[in-house]
């Protein structure tokens, strides 16, 4: 077992990776009584195509996601009833790039992580249970198409990329998730669900020696084979498509900015610390883009903007609600043009930087964030507990450079939703 020490933030990291490739991490929190466990496999919602004994296959969008909600079926039952029976608190997530299964409990840890290697590792599914979750995701689906927020981002995405699967929801269509089978749901289970495409990530005051001996009991032997992903042909600079508009039941129009962002294989988490700083310096409500837009009444509290990496792309956005949309991103395209062509102030950086910082570093409070970060960075090739090293590095001339080169009319959509009209 290795041992990392962070000293500036005050952490301990206990690493093993098993004969089978499982990476374990464990975060000894010998003062807390509460334990956390979350165990993910790098496979998500952008993980339709791959190569697989040579041969590519075609997946249905929302498989990763469907697949997560057939998981905690087991011969006996249903898993999260008996954890929740147990006196843990359990749940599980689809992303773009990731599912993690997760729970939190203060007793009955051992037994509870048992629990959840088991049947996150041993899939059961029939046809008639998978038929009558279809019924269910089905609606979820169409409840989320109902909400506004959800269709200004998805409808961005399918803006800015050709053919990225970032522009396809992570839950997929009625329509998609139609023809996935318990036959599919077993392939995918097979191919992702091997333990060197996954990890696990224990939080709390437990013991490591427990925790290392238990994956080696319960999780499969074998490594599993190596599935390299498709998605999509490589993308240009520009957007697909500089406008998307569409109305449903809204009081005021509601938008969504984004710029298609560069990406490549370095540092990625000092990448995206550089574009959070980026959109904070230009949007955050501190910025002096910010106090114009909202003094000159063309947003409200609703605004705020973010950057996101995702598998082979990457987006900075801002929108909320707007009588003048275009009018504000095109405010926004002049601030981050003079920015880059003025320079950003030197004491406004610093304060961007101390206040970036602290915020990731009180994120650490959270059991759930340290093993999902960790989890994260690890799927991605980097140490997510190393982020004070990045921020040092970073400079002004980073996030205006990030600016410069980013935040440009030809990279640049606008999503929008209009109110109904009557009649």
């Amino acid at each position: 077992m290795n041992e990392k020490s962070y000293p500036r933030i005050g952490e301990t990291v206990l690493e093993k990776t098993l004969p089978n490739g499982l990476k374990i991490f464990i975060v000894p929190k010998p003062q807390h009584r509460k334990k956390y466990a979350f165990f993910a496999t790098r496979y998500g919602g952008m993980d339709m195509q791959f190569i697989r004994n040579g041969e590519k296959c075609d997946t249905p969008a929302g498989i990763a996601h469907y697949l997560e909600h057939k998981m905690f079926d087991t011969k006996d039952g249903n898993a999260l009833q008996v954890l929740s029976q147990n006196g843990a608190e359990p749940n599980a997530f689809t992303s773009n790039a990731m599912t993690g299964y997760y729970f939190d409990c203060t007793e009955h840890f051992e037994e509870n992580l048992r629990i959840l290697l088991s049947f996150v590792s041993v899939p059961y599914f029939t046809d008639e249970s998978v038929e009558k979750e279809r019924g269910i995701i089905g609606q979820e689906i169409r409840m989320v198409e109902d909400s506004p927020d959800w269709q200004v981002y998805e409808r961005l995405l399918a803006c800015l990329y050709r053919s990225s699967p970032a522009r396809v929801p992570i839950a997929g269509t009625v329509e998609s998730i139609a023809g996935i089978t318990a036959e599919t749901l077993y392939d995918c289970h097979h191919a992702f669900y091997c333990p060197s495409n996954m990890a696990l990530c224990v939080v709390g005051n437990v013991d490591p020696h427990t925790v290392i001996a238990l994956a080696e009991e319960v999780l499969p032997r074998e490594r599993g084979e190596e599935i390299a992903r498709c998605y999509g042909e490589e993308e240009d600079d520009a957007a697909a498509q500089k406008e998307t508009v569409t109305q449903m039941e809204v009081a005021l129009p509601q938008f969504l900015v984004g710029f298609k962002c560069e990406t490549n294989e370095g540092d990625l988490l000092r990448q995206s610390l550089i574009g959070e700083m980026a959109s904070d310096v230009l949007l955050g409500d501190s910025s002096p883009l910010y106090q114009r837009l909202y003094d000159e009444g063309l947003i409200n509290s609703s605004f705020g903007g973010g950057f996101d990496q995702l598998p082979g792309v990457a987006v900075l956005c801002a929108g909320g609600e707007s009588g003048q949309p275009q009018e504000v991103s095109d405010a926004i395209l002049g601030e981050a043009q003079r920015l880059a062509r003025e320079g950003i102030d030197p004491d406004f950086f610093e304060q961007i930087r101390r206040a970036s910082f602290g915020a990731t570093l009180r994120a650490l409070n959270s059991f759930e964030n340290i093993a999902i970060s960790m989890a994260d960075g690890y799927f991605r090739g980097f140490d997510a507990l190393r982020f004070p090293e990045a921020y040092a590095s970073i400079e002004k001339a980073d996030v205006e450079r990030f600016l410069r080169e980013n935040l440009t009319d030809s990279r640049r959509a606008i999503s929008i939703i209009e109110p109904k009209k009557e009649g």
